[in-house]
């Protein structure tokens, strides 16, 4: 039996995405939707800004996510969508916030955290705890981004 979600706990209602993970279907979606005020916002901050907030972001979720994965008893529960959030930002690094590429973004990002190809889904199976449920889906933001930048220079 698995504990039940607690959003008034600050770490739990971050590690779900201020709510959004709850969704009753597709929450890894639900999340990384909700996530783009947010990673647009970051996205008006100058280059090292925004990076270093994506870095503490995902230090920040290594233990969010930790901790709720914990506190219910379930290694990376799907209502566990801090992830996605960082995930987004960085298939979002150094790329201008236009509804284009907000739309690639998440589509890539989501094709990659969902199909988890190698090393992706090593990753995923092998390195647990609140790191392991965020490095799947930074890894998973790296190839999506790669594209998403590939993408927007061939459109010019």
């Amino acid at each position: 039996m698995t504990g039940a979600f607690r959003l008034r706990d600050p770490r739990q209602f971050l590690a779900l995405g201020f709510g959004s993970g709850l969704a009753p279907r597709a929450p890894g979606t639900v999340g990384t939707l909700a996530a783009l005020p947010l990673v647009w916002g970051l996205s008006l901050l100058p280059l090292g800004l925004y990076l270093l907030a994506v870095g503490v972001a995902f230090l920040l979720g290594c233990w969010v996510c930790g901790a709720t994965a914990r506190a219910v008893g379930v290694h990376d529960h799907p209502a566990i969508v801090w992830d996605e959030f960082v995930g987004l930002a960085v298939t979002l690094i150094a790329v201008p916030s236009t509804p284009l590429a907000l739309v690639l973004a998440v589509v890539l990002f989501r094709v990659f955290d969902i199909l988890k190809p190698w090393p992706i889904r090593w990753l995923d199976r092998h390195v647990h705890g609140g790191l392991g449920i965020m490095l799947d889906d930074v890894i998973a933001a790296i190839p999506a981004a790669a594209i998403l930048h590939g993408v927007l220079l061939v459109l010019g």
